[in-house]
């Protein structure tokens, strides 16, 4: 995951913070911003407030990332009224940090810090050398299926890509409205994570040059193996998150979700009435040995002109590497995020009601993917438009106006522009 050299660039314009010691010496309490979308949030809020009398947290929940929220941070920054501390996915923060819309928060976060995060996780938020974001969690794949209807249609949990076609095969032989899962047009990470898994690595900083291989042998199985499912419509195609993918859930006409650890929150809490009838299995991989990426993930970050990031770092090292932070989070009922501080993950575990998946202990699930994600992908710094490129393309998949294939092709040509058009030495 070295991004070091190539980002050493771009971080010259990153903001260095400027005053950014902690006000309260007149005996009042620091007041902070927070922007942030994550399930369970508010909850996290209140707890910290209530936990101490020196920093007090506003918090303003935003759209989701790539639904408005980077727009709406983006443009609070430009226009000087940004908050002080906001919630940033890992395939984002090289965006932000090369824009220079965050800061440097090194000095305000040790190696005894650090050291409790999984390794991947402070490698995603260490670019040029400096650390420029609290990260929270892990995201490894994960599988969810509907129990009931395999057992009914006489399907078994996919160990292999291979497993889950002939899986998706007799779902839709024993009732053809029915699909195992969902290709996310509008959602390119989701797609990256598969290519991640699979072992390909897009960006690669050497140097001062950022070298782009999206033509590699990973990409090309894992675009043309998702194009045959399209093609055999052995998938449905669904925006992420939508009516349409909500109601087909309800309804019984899609019985699986290839998502991350965070997902189990969100099944819970999108259809709480299929209690009961959700179990999670690990992701399918190529050869049956553990493997995964990462799908989102947060982090934390302190904006360029906040005078008050000692203040923002400390409220979000409580979120992160405290039980009193994940407990508040995880028992709103609607997270079951897998934290990137491994000790907490009992905490998780054990704040988790898993009774809607049975009873299952679905952390373990997650610990032992965790443990197998691959260690070499890295985000470049223009993911902003890398995704926007490919989303624009995938749109026209379903229609038969591109392929997959041609999706990739448009984001990695996206991208050598932007980084030519930034004057970074480019490869690939």
């Amino acid at each position: 995951m070295a991004t070091a050299s190539a980002l050493a660039v771009l971080t010259a314009c990153g903001g260095s913070g400027g005053d950014s010691r902690t006000e309260g010496s007149d005996g009042k309490p620091v007041t902070i911003t927070f922007w942030g979308w994550a399930k369970g949030t508010q909850e996290v809020v209140d707890a910290f407030n209530a936990s101490q009398s020196d920093i007090r947290v506003t918090f303003e929940e935003t759209p989701s990332g790539n639904a408005g929220g980077y727009a709406k941070i983006s443009n609070a920054v430009k226009a000087g009224n940004a908050p002080d501390l906001v919630s940033i996915e890992y395939p984002m923060l090289p965006e932000f940090v090369s824009q220079g819309a965050v800061q440097d928060i090194s000095s305000h976060l040790p190696d005894d810090v650090k050291k409790k995060f999984l390794p991947q996780a402070v490698e995603l938020t260490t670019l040029g050398g400096k650390n420029w974001a609290v990260p929270f969690d892990a995201s490894p794949q994960a599988f969810y299926y509907r129990k009931d209807l395999f057992e009914k249609y006489g399907v078994e949990v996919p160990k292999t890509w291979d497993d889950f076609r002939k899986a998706a095969e007799k779902v839709k032989k024993a009732d053809k409205k029915a699909r195992i899962g969902t290709f996310f047009p509008d959602d390119p990470t989701t797609f990256q994570a598969m290519v991640w898994q699979a072992g390909a690595q897009w960006f690669k900083a050497e140097g001062d040059t950022w070298k782009i291989d999206t033509t590699d042998a990973a990409t090309a199985k894992v675009s043309a193996y998702w194009q045959g499912l399209l093609d055999d419509d052995l998938i449905r195609s669904n925006a992420s998150f939508s009516p349409e993918w909500t109601n087909s859930l309800k309804s019984g006409g899609t019985v699986g979700y290839l998502g991350a650890s965070w997902g189990a929150g969100v099944l819970k809490g999108t259809l709480p009435e299929q209690s009961g009838k959700w179990a999670v299995a690990p992701m399918p991989t190529w050869d049956g040995k553990p493997a995964s990426g990462m799908l989102g993930g947060s982090t934390f970050a302190v904006t360029k002109d906040s005078k008050k990031a000692e203040a923002a770092v400390e409220f979000a090292k409580w979120m992160t590497t405290t039980e009193d932070g994940i407990k508040a989070r995880i028992e709103s009922g609607t997270s079951s995020a897998f934290p990137a501080a491994s000790e907490l993950r009992p905490a998780a575990k054990s704040a988790f009601d898993t009774e809607y998946y049975g009873g299952q202990d679905i952390y373990q699930v997650f610990e032992d993917a965790g443990a197998s994600i691959g260690p070499n992908w890295a985000w470049g710094p223009t993911s902003g438009t890398t995704n926007t490129a490919i989303k624009d393309a995938f749109g026209k998949v379903t229609t038969g106006g591109a392929t997959i294939a041609d999706a990739v092709r448009a984001g990695h040509d996206a991208t050598v522009s932007e980084l030519d058009k930034r004057g970074l030495k480019v490869e690939g």
